[in-house]
């Protein structure tokens, strides 16, 4: 089947994605819009084999000349980036990569000392604890290599390992209330797979992790945005009026949250409003699938109580997915889901097809961090990132006196309102710096957000403040016509 027939946008619908990509003095629109098609390509925001608008009807859309769209569209045929068919129209692509020994691309799990990478919020390994573990683990394989290798729920070690994590938390689990997962973001897949089907609506918050809209959408189902709402001090909180409103009026199939420090924003809810949560999902019978991934990374010594310790305990309207990727190491891809024992075989019995489980070797690393690295890793891992947040806080009030960034109390960004909407611009500007960026729209709907940018603080510090020198010459290059940005899609974690 020819795939360019996949998906289309309407004229309408692409001139709310491509936000305010207009430049400040009216000036170059059609290198300006080029520059913005371009960027919602490789950033992930315009899927690949999506059929574009008529010229003319973009053109009527957003308010330009016919001319200006076709010098665009050309623009981005030469550049590999549109591929069209006479009389049927242009679809997205990817352009055709770099040459072999153009050097790693900005995933590179070796990293690369050319690329400063503020797109992925993702901090190192801590290599003595993951290397003691890993040298325990397998020993730990033994015992196992005498069976088949199989096991839909995860290694007992681990579930047992995160069963007892959770009672210490004040949430009494046992090991058959476990599912472990490849990693956050294959569990949030596998319970849309379970609780959600094409066309059903998914309330989220907004913004929220691009990943997690990213699976809603693959499922077919709608995401309902419900907006995260700004308290005094500029920190963003969740409105819980609101948010009841929402499952009332579009009685969602399941609600998608990120109570602990929420991603991008940080922001934390308190216990009352946990407790409230677990009451609307008891009274509407809606599920919740909270996201606590980031709950570890406290920075400020508060507690975190899990939100299904609010009366949820055995309940399988509450699945709690968690992750070693931030605790520990991305490069484990262990992740796990927290639900009553009938949910989890649920979610075993629907994983079956689509896998057969996870690793072994890297199930029984993380058994061993839990069991034995867990409170010296995440003590320093926390110093480290509180140390970090502040100083990156410090070079942005010297370098960006008109930014106005979030002082989350935990996780690993921040959440900066840029004072314009400029974030898109700024990210294809900064690349041309060697700065990886993730643009504001892409932790929200429609084009959202042009206003804010994520900045992750777990670079190390001297290239952290080689990114920002970086980053401030972007910022100041914004209004000067620049080169065409050229890049590679960049994930963003």
């Amino acid at each position: 089947m020819d795939r360019t027939a996949e998906r289309r946008i309407g004229a309408r619908s692409f001139a709310r994605l491509l936000g305010d990509w207009r430049p400040p003095d009216g000036r170059g629109l059609a290198d300006a819009l080029a520059e913005r098609i371009r960027l919602l390509v490789l950033d992930g925001r315009l899927p690949l084999h999506t059929r574009l608008p008529a010229e003319r009807e973009l053109a009527a859309a957003i308010g330009v000349s016919r001319t200006t769209v076709a010098t665009s569209y050309d623009a981005l045929r030469g550049e590999g980036v549109l591929r069209s068919r006479r009389g049927a129209g242009s679809w997205t692509q990817l352009p055709a990569g770099p040459p072999d020994d153009a050097g790693p691309a900005p995933f590179s799990p070796l990293g690369d000392d050319a690329l400063y990478d503020l797109a992925h919020a993702a901090p190192s390994a801590p290599s003595a604890a993951l290397r003691a573990a890993a040298a325990a683990a397998v020993r730990d394989l033994d015992v196992l290599l005498a069976g088949h290798g199989y096991d839909l729920s995860g290694q007992p070690a681990l579930r047992a390992a995160i069963a007892a994590r959770y009672t210490a938390r004040g949430l009494p689990t046992s090991p058959d209330q476990v599912l472990v997962t490849a990693g956050a973001v294959h569990g949030i897949h596998l319970a849309l797979t379970v609780l959600a089907g094409p066309g059903d609506r998914v309330l989220v918050e907004h913004p929220t992790y691009p990943n997690a809209l990213g699976a809603i959408t693959t499922r077919g189902a709608r995401p309902v945005p419900v907006p995260m709402a700004p308290d005094a001090d500029g920190r963003s909180r969740w409105d819980l009026d609101l948010l009841t409103s929402a499952v009332r009026d579009a009685a969602p199939r399941l609600a998608y949250l990120i109570p602990d420090f929420q991603n991008p924003t940080g922001a934390l809810l308190d216990d009352a409003d946990r407790a409230r949560l677990v009451e609307l999902a008891r009274r509407t019978g809606t599920p919740l699938l909270v996201d606590e991934t980031l709950t570890d990374l406290a920075l400020d010594g508060q507690e975190v109580v899990p939100v299904a310790a609010h009366g949820a305990a055995d309940s399988p309207l509450v699945l709690s997915i968690g992750s070693a990727s931030k605790s520990f190491w991305g490069g484990l891809r262990i992740g796990w889901i927290r639900t009553s024992a009938a949910m989890v075989r649920r979610l075993a019995a629907a994983r079956a097809g689509v896998d057969l489980g996870g690793p072994a070797l890297e199930q029984l690393t993380v058994a061993r961090l839990l069991a034995e690295h867990d409170e010296q890793v995440l003590a320093e891992r926390r110093r480290e990132l509180a140390a970090a947040r502040d100083h990156l806080l410090g070079r942005l009030a010297r370098t960006f006196p008109g930014w106005r960034p979030s002082r989350p109390t935990g996780g690993l960004a921040l959440w900066v309102d840029l004072g314009r909407p400029e974030s898109s611009r700024l990210t294809a500007a900064a690349r041309r710096h060697d700065v990886l960026l993730a643009a504001g729209p892409r932790f929200g709907l429609d084009g959202a957000f042009e206003r804010y940018l994520r900045l992750p603080y777990t670079l190390r510090p001297d290239r952290l403040d080689e990114a920002v020198d970086r980053l401030a010459a972007a910022w100041a290059a914004l209004d000067r016509a620049g080169p065409a940005f050229e890049g590679e899609p960049v994930a963003v974690a």
